[in-house]
């Protein structure tokens, strides 16, 4: 029988995590199955000037965000837990368990997403075809396999399941490396420029530009990975180190992988490819070996992907549960200091999703969307954060000066923010309240447990909104009005 330590801080012995585990953390988060699909996932609404337009929005956007929780480390090293602990102590409880909880969903769907995707790429391989799109009975039973030896893996002990997800983050790294050099070889400047601010039908530039931001906004899912683990790394200056240094070399090969294959295929070409994007435009490059090649890669990213996913899936909701944010079960660990419980929901609850997509039919894309949109406000909370530490300079003690630089940083990160829940628009917000509303008999458990007052006037009145909109949406799906 598993041993279970009450909350509090892991067991002391437990070794510490370093700069080079942190960053193959965030690494692996970021470097998963949307890379091997962003051809086509960009493609598909827009053509090769707004795509340039959207990295360009995206890249300062993300560069923004990722030295906001570089600031917040240095600045509030003794807040854990990353984007919710940053939301909690800026806004309130209520709005740091919404940032939680939309996190942690988030963080979970995201996962369901990458079991579909990766018994999608086996089945490219033949003899593996009854495999499908990753939704048929073969593959959801070895997603469910997979699945569960993750979990006792985790269970062994957060940092030996750290060190493998180093050595899985250097193998994914190969593949992708050989297929920039070979579509790089290949590449046409003509084909490149061919309709290259769209077709009539993508809509006008702005048009494309937005529906590009919940794709690259995906891929960068994961940014915040280290400051998720800063109750557990050896250094807290690490923590700002790994998201700088993961940020430089995902950005670098995000932009590569998706602008180089427009000049391999055209934008109706990337279009009309089947996922993972990236087979079909080696293979349109060297031949069927590079499909192989891909679908190979991809097999072996998203599964490192999922393990460093699984680590933050859970430890969200058991540092939540530690500090009284989210039930007090979900904070306790095991001998090896592994968040057992909250392990156990998370992975009970993707299992549940994958037997659901066994019936539904439910596309990557579909999930992948709606995992987005849940974390688009706590992103939007840390950067708000981030400005209002900066305009009170708290934590800027000996370093006033530094507080005008990160000001500028935090607007800018806000700005970011509510662009990108313009660019999302009102369908997939509206869905996310769905997910949202029924965290509040989390949070209700919560506070009765501490015996605290459950809402502020304030805090009642975004409850009493997230419910309405919450049953609103699951009308309108019930009704076939809104669908995914």
């Amino acid at each position: 029988m598993t041993e279970v330590v009450q909350g509090g801080a892991a067991p002391a012995a437990e070794p510490k995590l370093k700069l080079g585990a942190l960053t193959a953390l965030v690494v692996s988060a970021l470097i998963a199955a949307g890379i091997f699909s962003l051809p086509q996932n960009m493609a598909a609404s827009a053509g090769a000037g707004a795509i340039i337009i959207g990295w360009a929005i995206t890249f300062v956007g993300m560069l923004m965000l990722a030295f906001v929780f570089q600031t917040l480390a240095n600045r509030k090293p003794d807040i854990e837990g990353g984007v919710y602990g940053y939301a909690r102590a800026g806004f309130g409880p209520y709005m740091g368990f919404n940032s939680a909880w939309g996190y942690w969903i988030s963080a979970w769907i995201g996962n369901v997403s990458y079991y579909v995707v990766i018994f999608s790429a086996f089945s490219s391989f033949s003899g593996l075809e009854f495999f499908g799109e990753g939704n048929t009975l073969p593959a959801i039973l070895c997603s469910s396999v997979l699945l569960w030896a993750y979990h006792f893996l985790i269970c062994r002990g957060i940092q030996g399941a750290a060190m493998i997800n180093i050595i899985t983050t250097v193998a994914k790294l190969i593949p992708l490396g050989l297929f920039l050099v070979l579509v790089f070889v290949a590449f046409k400047i003509e084909t490149f420029q061919l309709d290259f601010w769209g077709r009539p039908e993508l809509g006008s530039v702005l048009d494309q530009v937005k529906s590009t931001m919940l794709v690259t906004t995906w891929v960068f899912i994961g940014i915040e990975g280290a400051s998720i683990f800063s109750s557990r790394a050896e250094k807290m200056a690490d923590v700002g180190k790994a998201t700088m240094i993961g940020f430089a070399l995902s950005i670098m090969m995000f932009v590569a992988v998706s602008l180089l294959s427009l000049g391999v295929l055209s934008q109706p070409e990337l279009a009309a490819l089947k996922n993972p994007s990236t087979a079909g435009v080696l293979k349109a490059a060297v031949g069927d070996w590079g499909a192989t090649l891909m679908n190979a890669g991809l097999i072996i990213s998203v599964g490192g992907a999922l393990l460093a996913w699984t680590l933050l899936a859970a430890e969200v909701p058991y540092l939540a549960g530690k500090d009284g944010t989210m039930p007090a079960f979900l904070g306790k660990t095991n001998a090896k200091g592994a968040p057992v419980n909250a392990l156990l929901l998370t992975n009970g609850l993707v299992q549940l999703f994958l037997i659901i997509t066994l019936f539904n039919g439910s596309a990557y894309l579909d999930l992948l969307y709606l995992a987005t949109s849940m974390i688009l406000i706590p992103y939007l909370l840390c950067a708000l954060y981030a400005a209002m530490i900066a305009v009170r300079k708290d934590g800027y003690k000996g370093e006033e000066g530094a507080a005008g630089k990160d000001l500028a940083i935090g607007v800018l990160a806000s700005v970011y923010g509510c662009w990108l829940l313009y660019a999302a628009g009102p369908k997939y917000l509206l869905l996310s309240m769905v997910l949202y509303a029924p965290g509040i008999l989390f949070y209700l458990k919560a506070r009765s447990e501490q015996k605290l007052a459950a809402f502020t006037r304030n805090e009642m009145v975004l409850a009493a909104i997230a419910v309405v909109l919450g049953v609103f949406a699951a009308w309108q799906l019930a009704t076939g009005a809104l669908s995914l």
